[in-house]
């Protein structure tokens, strides 16, 4: 029963709400792919391990850098593995780094096939992962989370994810990346908004915190319902992406939360819900363009 219970925290600690933030972009980006015909479902699984390899890499060492500064200590939020004592902090970090290999050995693989250069673009990707709260300044706590998600849960992720199958880069995987991108940053905006209070007591300069409350809930709003729009925008070009509007339903009950005034805990539930809606969101997308 031991067992179970560490591996059930082990689980919670790598924040599985957070991970269709790495499995919608990949997705996309082989639905670019498949309306470009050049499809290939194994260089599309690497890309998903090595997205999903990032993403938990990523939410091991913002808890591992967190915890040994102690900024953690006090917060409603999912489990954090080292400020609530149930995982040393050089366990965590070990997590981090091996999560941090899983996706180096993946993206090899990708680029040994497609292009090396890809390899910069991984590097730029884990540096990423671990700056945005390690390192003697971290960029996470000077406002610029949200940029980061955007550019690499975004632009890259999709446009990555197109061009390892694809080998050409075109104005439609830019295009797709934007949704993808947002609503990643809708998820991250969450969890800031959550966590402001605690934040400004431990100095955590995030981009929520430097909005203040009311601004955070407009940009969370804004960052739902621009990919809509965007969605619409590319109907001309591929058709089917307007069956991503079939998604709005779902953006009523995140959105009705925050332009409400809910905190705390409340917010857990937005976050599971704005999961979902980038879930469908992404499956309704790619649908569109795979099928033009």
């Amino acid at each position: 029963m031991a067992a179970l219970k560490d591996l059930g925290s082990w689980v919670q600690g790598a924040r599985p709400r957070t991970l269709p933030a790495a499995v919608v972009p990949v997705v996309v980006g082989s639905g670019v792919a498949a309306g470009y015909g050049r499809f290939s479902l194994w260089r599309a699984a690497l890309a998903l391990v090595v997205a999903l390899a990032l993403q938990v890499g990523v939410n091991y060492a913002n808890d591992y850098s967190d915890g040994i500064r102690g900024t953690d200590e006090v917060r409603v939020g999912p489990v954090r593995l080292v400020a609530s004592g149930l995982a040393r902090p050089r366990q965590v970090l070990a997590a981090a780094l091996a999560s941090f290999f899983v996706a180096g050995v993946a993206g090899l693989v990708l680029a040994a096939v497609t292009s090396w250069w890809l390899l910069l673009v991984g590097l730029a990707a884990v540096a990423a992962a671990w700056f945005y709260t390690g390192g003697s300044r971290p960029y996470g706590y000077r406002g610029l989370g949200e940029v980061s998600v955007f550019v690499f849960f975004g632009v890259v992720a999709v446009v990555g994810t197109a061009y390892v199958q694809t080998r050409t880069l075109t104005w439609l995987e830019l295009a797709a990346a934007a949704p993808v991108g947002l609503l990643a940053c809708a998820l991250l905006i969450i969890n800031n908004l959550r966590d402001i209070p605690t934040d400004r007591e431990t100095g955590k300069r995030t981009l929520a915190v430097l909005l203040g409350d009311q601004r955070t809930r407009a940009l969370y709003t804004s960052c739902v319902l621009v990919p809509f729009c965007v969605a619409a925008a590319l109907a001309p070009v591929a058709p089917l992406c307007l069956a991503a509007l079939a998604a709005v339903p779902l953006a009523f009950a995140p959105v009705r939360l925050v332009r409400q005034g809910v905190t705390g805990r409340a917010l857990i539930a937005a976050l599971g819900q704005t999961g979902r809606l980038q879930l469908a969101f992404g499956a309704l997308l790619t649908l569109g363009l795979a099928i033009r």
